[in-house]
């Protein structure tokens, strides 16, 4: 992949979410402008962008036609319970808990959570 663009309800709560997740995933911040911001590792970026305000309804949902998750690496199991235990510490909507870590299945271990805008995240170890 060469870059993913979010559009975002509010991209200061977005940008607290996603620049601190990144960035403990080896990201770093690349762009910047008025209406955005952006993150960078190796050939890869994501892209926020501040939605126009005549275009945030209907809102996001990912159980409607769209993206449904965005998956990231971590770099071990121990990262994905550091990473999800700070995540449930900032007030981040955590999925799944009750299956935690394997809520994507036997022998899948990750965390699933929600941005701002209820876009499902996961973030899994290695094999």
């Amino acid at each position: 992949m060469h870059h993913l663009e979010l559009y975002v309800s509010d991209l200061e709560a977005s940008a607290g979410f996603w620049g601190w997740l990144l960035g403990e995933l080896g990201y770093e911040p690349y762009q910047r402008w008025k209406q955005g911001r952006s993150w960078k590792k190796d050939r890869f970026y994501l892209v926020l962008v501040q939605v126009e305000e005549k275009h945030r309804d209907p809102a996001y949902h990912r159980r409607k036609v769209g993206i449904n998750h965005v998956a990231f690496h971590a770099s071990s199991r121990e990262q994905v319970d550091r990473l999800a235990a700070e995540l449930a510490s900032r007030g981040t909507v955590m999925l799944y808990s009750d299956r935690y870590p394997y809520g994507g299945g036997e022998g899948h271990y990750a965390l699933f959570c929600e941005d701002p805008d209820r876009i499902k995240v996961e973030v899994v170890a290695p094999d």
